[in-house]
């Protein structure tokens, strides 16, 4: 029997599950299912090959059929990707010759020759109601008959899938990775995690859930399994409540609550009476999410269930009948009236978490000596009481605070959403930087494992931390915000697809070059098709069956010193809103040729999924050396409601750059530094051979032939790397 989830095993750990099936001679299936693979830029692991071959023609057949699907969707390639211009990137004309020529076509067609006529007449040239113009003028197949085969290169991506153990056992060990997982989790993710909470139900269960988000996802499994929630908070069950409405589990949007069924109700109160039982003093968080609390009350109906009097003091304190004050209210009161040693107290004893998060805030309103000497001594005693993130998320803050205050500050919400202000902060002195730096480092080397042999793909060290996985999108090859890898290749090549969902929805895929001093160079998009360094592949102003652009861009011709690509949204629906939408770059070289998309050539498909209408997925930048560099940004900026463009957003996206290229991310190096000062014997790998002996290996791909016993990490489950 096919397990229902077994494309998710595949799309998080590029693991296939054994399938199961008759024995027989496959070898000649698999032959072919490689091969069709190796067009989509994967590969079958060795010891895959020789499990698939020892079952029946029609096993390895159906196999094939089903792990051909997720592949290609998860490169992109279960789309058909058209572009404007046939023969793209050749023949791309100028832009003004490309708008007249619509403009004659217009007039010499009798339903549209009044109406642009009289639009000329009036001074305005309105591109989109030229008959001509951002309609595809050529089938797909068309398209493809106009285009050579690609020509294979050893710098194709190939990305090996590797035998994994049975369909249950991969399902249950993914379930158990991302419901335990110490970072939260992406919405993508999220979702991912509730299909395989519902699946696994009545399985294995994490030893400890951390993440609240993560813990609402898995109680609404078990409620609806009927098991017992795991609830050691309020807002626990706030969470669960939302989970249970299909609303927003963060918190971050109120929920529309629904009427709940009697079991749930009593579910819920019960779960509510035996946290504050226990602990009245948790009652304190209530106030956070008061107007949510009432609104669910409203459903519960607590005024029924007497037999759980602690489950109605929620509600009272949300209703302002009781007080419970915060701890955070307790400690700006002691901050107002100067006594910053007795909030670092209460904070350290109290929510460890909290004092870190407060750290910087406390260090500046701390007088210098025996007060500022306090608030130290507490961030090292609550150290071991705070969770590894944080301990990390603490270190990349301090680590950025060299120097003083920069003069511009980079704020991102947990949406990807980027805004960028004056940095009015005070400094931190050196010496105080440099305690804080020796107790983090300390306290995240006595959490790490001993990894043993490490082995090290050199290209992963300057990958940053997943300390959030919302810090990158779903998709291939996609790495967290604030990591930098190299690019090799001659041409890079930017594509973006969206299928509009109800309204007609325009994407425009621009490209914006900036020198070393952020000062524009020049752009290319549907407003400037060509320039020396590339070519725009044409406007498509509608979606309704789907519709791509692409950006072609020679690398040695560029003259400047970054390369910003952007997809704005022109017009309809967002990024939120779309049936669906991605973007990604390929890299070949020119005597490659072949077709505008070509999926062993694509190095990285994220999915256009955030709030704002002008989306920044990441920034190429030149060396000194001249290499070229990929810095992650997953970022959306708000843009216009519509009509959005990149000459009309070139000054803030330079503005945002210069103050992103200022930070520094904690990185996979960090770690390994770390481990390395605890002994651990590392080897870098040379891309070739791997040890007989089972290693840690931690890589942007997984090695083919590691030993059996080897633990491996790649931007899948890098999560997994951090101390708990």
């Amino acid at each position: 029997m096919v397990h229902a989830l077994e494309h998710l095993v595949v799309r998080h750990t590029r693991r296939l599950p054994s399938p199961t099936g008759p024995a027989g001679d496959g070898a000649a299936a698999v032959r072919r299912f490689d091969a069709a693979l190796m067009t989509a830029g994967f590969k079958l692991s060795a010891e895959l090959i020789e499990r698939l071959s020892g079952f029946a023609e029609p096993t390895v057949v159906d196999t094939a059929v089903r792990t051909l699907a997720t592949v290609r969707e998860l490169v992109g390639d279960h789309v058909r990707h058209n572009v404007y211009f046939v023969d793209f990137p050749a023949n791309v004309p100028d832009t003004l010759d490309f708008w007249t020529a619509c403009v004659i076509e217009a007039l010499g067609d009798d339903d549209a020759r009044a109406r642009t006529v009289d639009r000329l007449s009036a001074g305005v040239l309105d591109l989109l109601t030229l008959p001509s113009y951002g309609r595809y003028r050529h089938t797909y197949e068309e398209m493809l008959a106009a285009h050579d085969e690609l020509i294979a290169a050893a710098g194709d991506r190939l990305t090996v899938l590797h035998l994994g153990a049975d369909a249950d056992a991969e399902v249950t060990a993914l379930y158990l990775a991302l419901a335990g997982s110490t970072t939260p989790l992406g919405e993508e993710h999220l979702r991912d995690l509730a299909v395989l909470a519902e699946s696994c139900a009545d399985g294995p269960q994490p030893g400890t859930i951390t993440v609240r988000e993560n813990r609402a996802v898995v109680n609404q499994a078990r409620l609806r399994a009927g098991a017992a929630p795991l609830l050691d908070t309020v807002t626990d069950v706030l969470r669960l409540a939302c989970a249970l409405a299909e609303g927003d589990v963060t918190l971050r949007e109120p929920t529309r609550f629904r009427a709940l069924s009697r079991p749930y109700r009593r579910r819920l109160l019960a779960g509510l009476d035996a946290v504050v039982a226990a602990s009245p003093v948790k009652l304190a968080d209530v106030s956070a999410h008061a107007e949510a609390w009432k609104r669910l009350g409203e459903r519960l109906h607590p005024h029924e269930y007497p037999h759980w009097p602690h489950a109605a003091e929620v509600f009272a304190v949300a209703r302002g009948e009781r007080t419970a004050p915060s701890i955070d209210s307790r400690v700006e009161e002691m901050l107002g009236r100067g006594d910053v040693t007795a909030a670092a107290e209460l904070l350290a004893s109290a929510a460890p978490g909290r004092l870190f998060r407060a750290l910087d805030r406390l260090l500046r309103g701390a007088a210098e000596g025996k007060e500022r000497d306090a608030v130290l001594a507490a961030a090292e005693r609550a150290a071991p009481e705070v969770s590894g993130r944080v301990v990390l998320s603490v270190r990349e803050h301090v680590q950025n605070r060299a120097g003083g205050g920069r003069e511009r500050r980079v704020f991102v919400n947990r949406e990807g959403k980027a805004w960028v202000t004056d940095d009015t902060r005070r400094p931190l002195a050196d010496a105080v930087r440099e305690r804080l730096v020796e107790v983090l480092d300390a306290e995240t080397r006595r959490r790490l494992p001993d990894p043993g042999h490490l082995l090290i793909d050199p290209e992963v060290l300057d990958v940053a931390l997943p300390l959030t996985g919302r810090a990158a999108s779903a998709g291939l090859g996609v790495l967290p915000r604030g990591s930098v890898s190299p690019v090799e290749g001659e041409l890079l090549r930017f594509f973006t697809y969206w299928r509009e969902a109800r309204h007609t929805t325009d994407l425009d895929l621009s490209a914006l070059v900036l020198d070393a001093d952020y000062a524009t160079v020049t752009w290319l998009s549907y407003t400037a098709l060509a320039d020396v360094e590339g070519r725009h592949s044409g406007d498509v102003t509608a979606a309704p069956d789907g519709a791509s652009e692409f950006i072609d861009l020679r690398l040695g011709a560029v003259r400047g010193t970054f390369i910003v690509p952007q997809v704005h949204v022109y017009s309809g629906e967002g990024f939120d809103q779309v049936a669906e939408g991605f973007f990604g770059f390929m890299l070949r070289e020119s005597e490659q040729r072949g077709r505008p998309f070509e999926p062993r050539t694509v190095r990285m498909k994220s999915d256009l999924r955030g709030p704002g209408r002008v989306a920044l997925p990441l920034a190429f930048r030149r060396d000194d050396e001249g290499r070229w560099h990929a810095h992650w940004l997953h970022l959306y900026l708000r843009g216009e409601p519509s009509a959005n463009q990149v000459e009309e957003h070139r000054v803030t996206i330079a503005v945002l750059l210069r103050g992103l290229m200022g930070r520094t991310s904690l990185t996979v190096g960090h770690l390994v530094a770390l481990m390395e000062e605890s002994g651990a014997r590392t080897t870098l790998w040379d891309g070739r051979t791997v040890p007989d002996a089972p290693v840690t290996y931690i890589g942007l791909e997984r090695p083919d032939g590691l030993a059996t016993g080897s633990r491996v990490f790649t931007p899948e489950n890098l999560r997994d790397l951090l101390p708990a």
